[in-house]
Parts: C-alpha cells; sequence; structure tokens
C-alpha cells in the first residue's frame, strides 16, 4: 500500500520547495561527509543516525498546461515530435474526442523531489501514454506488459486494495515469483518515454526533476479494442471512464476513413448497438407517454455522464423537472433516474440527436480502401 494525502500549491511555491529541498540535500550531505569523517570508528552511532525518523515530501502533480495563451511557446516545442507522438494529430483518437479531457488530450506537469512516487496503474482506458523528463535529475520506470495485467489485480485483491483506484507499490520478487517480466529503466533529462496500451506501470523521482506527460490513441483494432473492454469493465467495477468510448466512436465514424477491417467491424458493431439501445428506449418511453425535449448540441459540448453512477450517459439524457426549468441540467442515466422516480414522473428526457442523423452517420460509415504502401 502506498500511502499519501492530498493538498493544493502553485508552481511558484512547489519551485520554491524544490530548490530548498535540493539546497538542504547539498547541506546534509556535507554533514554526513563530516560526521563520518569524525565517526569512523564509532560504527554504533552511526547506525543508530541511519534509523532515523521518516521524512514527508511533497509531490506536484497533475499541473494543467492547457492554456494555450500562458504555454504558447512550449506547447509549440512539441510540435517538433513525431505525429504519434503529438499532442494532437488526425491518427491521436483523442484528438477526435471534441473537447478537453485534462491530462490526457492536454499537457500536464509534474514537479518531483528524491522519492516521489507514482503509484501502480494503468493509463485511462487503456490509452498508450508520453513522458518526456524536462530533468535536471532521472526518474526509475518499473512497467509490466498489459496481459499481465490479472495477475497485478489479483495481488491487489489478496492484500486488500483496489487495482483501479487504490494506490500501490508492487513488491519486485512477488512479480518475479509469478513469472511476471517487470522492464525497468532509468529516464533521463532529455528522455521520452512511450508506454504501450494499456501498459501497467509505476515511478519513482532518483533526483529533482519535472516531466510532462499526456495521452494518446492509436489508430488501431488493439487500442480501440482494450480501450472499449476497460470502458466495459469500468462499469462493473463503478468507476467512471473517462474516456467516453460511444461518444467517441460515433465521432470516429464521423470524422475518420477506416481501412483497417478488424478497427472498422469494432466501431461498426459499437454503432450498431448504440442506435438499437436508443430506439429501444424511445419506443420504451413513447408508449408510456413520456414526451421526447428537443435539446441538441452545441459545439465542444463535452459527453455526458449520470450524475449520480457516473456512466456514459449518450443521445437522451434523464434530467429533473426543477434542473431543467432551471437550466442546470444534472444529468442521469434511465436506471439512476427510475431509481429515483418509477415512472419518470419528476424528470424530462432531453434528446440530442436525431434517429434519422445517427442512421445517416452509420450508413455512410463505411470501409475505406487501404492506402497505398509507399514502397
Amino acid at each position: 500500500r502506498c500511502q499519501s494525502s492530498q493538498s493544493h500549491t502553485t508552481i511558484a511555491k512547489y519551485a520554491q520547495y524544490q530548490a530548498s529541498s535540493f539546497q538542504e540535500s547539498l547541506r546534509e550531505e556535507n554533514e554526513k561527509k563530516k560526521e563520518q569523517e569524525a565517526e569512523a570508528a564509532n560504527a554504533e552511532s552511526a547506525t543508530r543516525r541511519r534509523k532515523g525518523p521518516f521524512k514527508h515530501i511533497k509531490f506536484g502533480t497533475n499541473i494543467d498546461l492547457s492554456d494555450e495563451r500562458k504555454w504558447k511557446l512550449q506547447l509549440q516545442e512539441l510540435s517538433k515530435l513525431p505525429a504519434f507522438a503529438r499532442v494532437v494529430s488526425a491518427g491521436n483518437l483523442l484528438s477526435h474526442v471534441g473537447h478537453t479531457i485534462l491530462g490526457m488530450n492536454t499537457v500536464q506537469l509534474y514537479m518531483k523531489v528524491p522519492g516521489s512516487r507514482t503509484p501502480g496503474h494503468q493509463e485511462n482506458n487503456n490509452f498508450c501514454s508520453v513522458n518526456i523528463n524536462i530533468g535536471p535529475g532521472d526518474c526509475e520506470w518499473f512497467a509490466v506488459p498489459e496481459h499481465y495485467w490479472g495477475i497485478i489485480n489479483d495481488f491487489c485483491e489478496k492484500n486488500n486494495i483496489n487495482f483501479l483506484m487504490g494506490s500501490w507499490w508492487p513488491n519486485l520478487e512477488d512479480l518475479y515469483e509469478a513469472d511476471v517480466p517487470v522492464y525497468r529503466f532509468i529516464q533521463r533529462p532529455g528522455d521520452l518515454v512511450w508506454l504501450n496500451t494499456g501498459t501497467v506501470h509505476w515511478v519513482q523521482a532518483i533526483g529533482w526533476c519535472n516531466n510532462i506527460a499526456w495521452n494518446v490513441g492509436p489508430l488501431t483494432a488493439y487500442q480501440y479494442k482494450l480501450a472499449v473492454e476497460r470502458y466495459e469493465w469500468n462499469k462493473l467495477q463503478s468507476v467512471k471512464s473517462i474516456v467516453p468510448m460511444i461518444h467517441l466512436s460515433w465521432n470516429m465514424a464521423r470524422n475518420i476513413k477506416v481501412s483497417d477491417s478488424k478497427l472498422f467491424q469494432m466501431i461498426k458493431y459499437c454503432l450498431l448497438r448504440t442506435l438499437k439501445q436508443c430506439q429501444m428506449l424511445r419506443e420504451l418511453l413513447q408508449a408510456a407517454g413520456k414526451e421526447l425535449v428537443w435539446h441538441g448540441r452545441t459545439r465542444d459540448e463535452p459527453a455526458h455522464y449520470c450524475s449520480i453512477c457516473e456512466v456514459e450517459v449518450f443521445d437522451l439524457l434523464f434530467v429533473t423537472s426543477e434542473s431543467n426549468s432551471r437550466k442546470t441540467y444534472v444529468v442521469h442515466c434511465q436506471d439512476c433516474a427510475r431509481r429515483g422516480s418509477c415512472n419518470l414522473d419528476n424528470f424530462v428526457v432531453l434528446e440530442q440527436y436525431k434517429m434519422d442523423d445517427l442512421t445517416q452517420v452509420y450508413d455512410q460509415f463505411t470501409l475505406a480502401a487501404p492506402l497505398p504502401s509507399s514502397s
């Protein structure tokens, strides 16, 4: 178990803490040298000093760099990266979400002192991740390929820790005994780490350093499959999926020509299931005499989630009559709405898409001819 408490600060204050922590370490190093020279003969006091009390350290995490006015020069530098690693690119699924998901399709900064730990996890919805160490110190990474995540989940369960939401740091001996391969490497200043789809990883700072990170979704069947699988697993575990996969799938059908037949079939199947669900729900509501109120969508409007169970709500939004009249639009899914009011008496159903429009997108989404190979 890896324990920490939360607090808030500014970049300037943390930078001050980072610098003073470095100076303090230099002072301690000098004092230690003097003491070692003076106490070379006295082994007992040296042992006593090594067993000193634990010291709390601060780790500056998830600092938002999405404001393009404040960080224009820094973000422009990132456009020099190859397309597969860029924050925004046509081949990056997260560029087709249509709204900001902080830290995923925007850049975040992590400011560290030695010992700062990012506990074990997979990225949200199993997306890939890019991480660059700005320096000046090093980071140590541990990573396990995606298909071993079940074994690590079992270890978490044995220790009464929640794999998805808990804070944990694997014991390497346990993993070696279970024949789980672990990549272990040092990320030096200027090094970019690419984490593949669903990689389980945990990281610690060896020196004083600053890292920037974001997520990328390669346009591959493997990435889409794992993202959807984790989307469904999150529902079973009552965990919110940060990437709204239904909303994203419809945007992909509108924006992207897909030539990979496996990827095409999976997206098409997702669209079909959604269409069927929307149609059945409409018929059910109409049979019960429930009126649908046209609401539509605004440009860049985020996907909607149930305010109670946090599942993604697509097309038909259940909002309380009071929330609708106040135009606050607190969204519920059908299940949570019916728990609150069996006949939905207290609810208004807002419609965001016309069935004809969704059917047209579905019909027009066809398998594209593969691009000619460059050879």
